[in-house]
């Protein structure tokens, strides 16, 4: 019931991803979420450290779109300095956003990977649109907002539910 859920994928977090093995499978573009994926939700900008990971990223070639639910504020305050494209209000897990992320990339499902550290959003939505998902440990969870705690109340139940039927932690990863 919940296997759409499953990401392909588990890292701690987005420094874990390991570059080559995404430039061996052909992987051009990188589709992440912000919030808890890339810095908490109250991180305004991006780390020194996770500036020079960007750069890093890119330098290996790799396009790189930030997905969020949250607003056109929140997300162009973050992503204008970096020179990242950006899709605010995505509206995850809906497709329509997956899709605008995969034009802005130009390119093809098959090209591309889903970042994200929420099972309702990131991986839902990249898995009905075919995409390669990567799930992180959320950075904050303190900081979540309304949304974002009744998607982790069903993440729960989806969990247990996995966890019973033998199907998580998926390549030894963990989800608490």
């Amino acid at each position: 019931m919940f296997e759409r859920l499953l990401p392909d994928q588990i890292v701690n977090t987005v420094f874990d991803i390991d570059l080559n093995e995404l430039k061996a499978r052909k992987v051009r573009g990188i589709i992440t979420d912000l919030d808890n994926t890339l810095v908490s939700a109250k991180t305004a900008l991006a780390t020194p450290e996770l500036a020079a990971w960007l750069d890093k990223v890119k330098d290996a070639g790799f396009k790189v779109v930030i997905l969020s639910n949250n607003n056109l504020t929140r997300v162009s305050r973050f992503a204008d300095p970096l020179g990242i494209p950006y899709i605010p209000m995505a509206r995850k897990p809906a497709g329509r956003a997956f899709r605008k992320a995969l034009q802005k990339l130009e390119l093809e499902a098959d090209d591309a990977v889903v970042v994200g550290d929420q099972l309702m959003t990131d991986m839902l939505g990249g898995k009905r649109m075919g995409l390669h998902t990567i799930l992180v440990t959320p950075i904050a969870r303190g900081e979540e907002g309304i949304f974002t705690r009744f998607n982790r109340m069903i993440e729960k139940i989806a969990l247990a539910v996995l966890r019973r039927e033998g199907k998580w932690p998926v390549q030894g990863g963990e989800r608490k």
